[in-house]
């Protein structure tokens, strides 16, 4: 059998790395060769069962001191150390909680249930108008919020009593149970199942939020919408979210907005597009034409001879930038020529007039310059037959 090699040149750090040097190391090594990550692959099973002997001995204080002052043999029994080397009574959670984080999408590593952490962020929604977006405005939502309750400051128990260590846990809200695989053996984390991760257990609840500590209550918060927003975007408001843990602060909440469709108006980015139908004497002559926008009605000047769809520009009749609103997008409109419809005899008459006077488009279908051949009927067979006939 092939001599063990070094266990600080199995995890690549010197004989004077710190803890932290060892278990980043060790972490990155295990991410690295972890048998989930290689499944079959027998050199990859190798290495990884090799970087956690490694991390078992060097991790440990007093293992550390024995393996610097014998080598392996103070592990296997031929020297002067302790001997007989096992992963029993080791405490690998909170790698192990860092490496399957990652694998499985948490990426952030695990907090001690005894510190301060920040409360859950909640998430809500509110429907507002096109005007209420581009300009902005101020809201009022209702919420049912969580708050400490008074009679047990939060700890859930009985006033008078206190909640106890969890002795499943010890009070560290995790559990590590170990399991033979054919990868060896694997230690696991998971959160424990008598405290729900508290770490404490309370046995005679407080009446008043039943052992919850927390006391639940409709409040009305208020909104602040920013001139700019856009449909699918949020408003924090600090601190209006679930209450934090063990004196954290409290989380967030996120409201959503949701833009009510605008009869004439449409957004992109920065930009309002709309239409604004014209006549057709002041597509033809030119004049004066009231815009919609969302400042109200504004006069535009249509040039002489305008033709339909002409798509003009309103500068800074837009919405404003969420960064400063005194900057604004502009607003596009699309001229549409409206043809008349239920025109009196004496306006047809007029129109014919026009007509004679700009080309007579409406003669051209007749005798004369630019009329067409009519297409010749095509003969059927008792047509042909008749022909026939008539010869004889």
């Amino acid at each position: 059998m092939a001599d063990k090699r070094d266990y600080y040149e199995v995890l690549g750090v010197s004989k004077t790395a710190s803890d932290d040097e060892i278990k980043k190391a060790f972490r990155a090594m295990a991410k690295k060769y972890h048998p989930d990550m290689h499944p079959g692959d027998k050199e990859a099973e190798e290495k990884f069962k090799e970087a956690q002997e490694a991390y078992a001995v060097l991790s440990d204080a007093e293992k550390r001191r024995q393996y610097d002052q014998f080598g392996h043999a103070a592990f296997d029994g031929t020297g002067g150390g302790a001997g007989g080397f096992d992963f029993s009574g080791m405490d690998m959670g909170d790698i192990f909680g860092d490496i399957f984080g990652d694998f499985f999408g948490g990426g952030s590593r695990r907090r001690t249930n005894d510190g301060p952490m920040k409360g859950q962020n909640l998430r809500t929604s509110i429907r507002i108008t096109f005007e209420e977006a581009v300009f902005g405005c101020e809201k009022e939502i209702e919420m049912v919020l969580k708050d400490e309750c008074k009679t047990c400051h939060g700890n859930g128990a009985k006033p008078g009593t206190s909640p106890e260590t969890c002795p499943k846990c010890g009070g560290k809200g995790k559990v590590v149970f170990t399991q033979q695989s054919f990868f060896g053996t694997v230690q696991n984390v998971q959160s424990c199942p008598d405290c729900n991760g508290t770490g404490k257990i309370v046995k005679e609840k407080c009446p008043d939020c039943r052992g919850t500590g927390y006391i639940a209550s409709k409040k009305k918060i208020k909104v602040s919408i920013p001139a700019g927003i856009d449909n699918g975007q949020s408003v924090r408001i600090r601190e209006k979210g679930e209450p934090g843990v063990n004196g954290g602060p409290r989380g967030d909440l996120l409201v959503e907005v949701v833009v009510s469709r605008h009869p004439q108006f449409q957004r992109q980015d920065m930009n309002i597009y709309s239409t604004a139908p014209i006549s057709y004497a002041q597509a033809a002559l030119g004049g004066e034409i009231r815009i919609s926008t969302v400042d109200g009605d504004v006069l535009y000047e249509v040039k002489p001879g305008t033709q339909t769809d002409t798509r003009i520009r309103l500068k800074g009749k837009g919405v404003p930038s969420l960064r400063n609103k005194s900057v604004r997008g502009d607003q596009y409109v699309t001229l549409v020529v409206q043809v008349p419809t239920g025109l009196s005899s004496e306006a047809k008459e007029a129109l014919r007039k026009f007509d004679e006077l700009t080309g007579g488009s409406l003669n051209k279908g007749g005798s004369g310059e630019g009329t067409a051949e009519k297409p010749k009927k095509k003969k059927g067979f008792m047509d042909k037959m008749k022909e026939a006939l008539d010869d004889i």
